[in-house]
């Protein structure tokens, strides 16, 4: 049985995957080799996985009574490549 936080990292990891490859791997397939598909179902994939990663964050902050301080810079990292990793490492280290 998962719980609320093992969910919430899956997704952290999968969020912060799908925008690494949005970024480094889909938009310049987009812009150098003219294949706008990559940036479709690449950015649709993130688009997901962002929402999913906010609902479940909310879920979390009132599941294990987070600070807001701690939600808002969980928050923030969803928007930074490769940050999502880092709250996932965190996330492991406070268990």
């Amino acid at each position: 049985m998962m719980n609320t936080l093992s969910v919430f990292r899956k997704i952290a990891v999968a969020e912060g995957l799908s925008y690494v490859l949005l970024v480094f791997i889909a938009m310049p397939l987009k812009y150098w080799a003219d294949m706008p598909l990559a940036v479709k179902y690449t950015g649709w994939a993130h688009g997901l996985l962002f929402m999913l990663y906010i609902v479940f964050l909310i879920m979390a902050w009132v599941e294990y009574k987070w600070s807001f301080k701690r939600t808002a810079l969980f928050g923030v990292a969803s928007l930074l490549p490769f940050a999502p990793f880092w709250v996932d490492k965190k996330l492991k280290e406070d268990n």
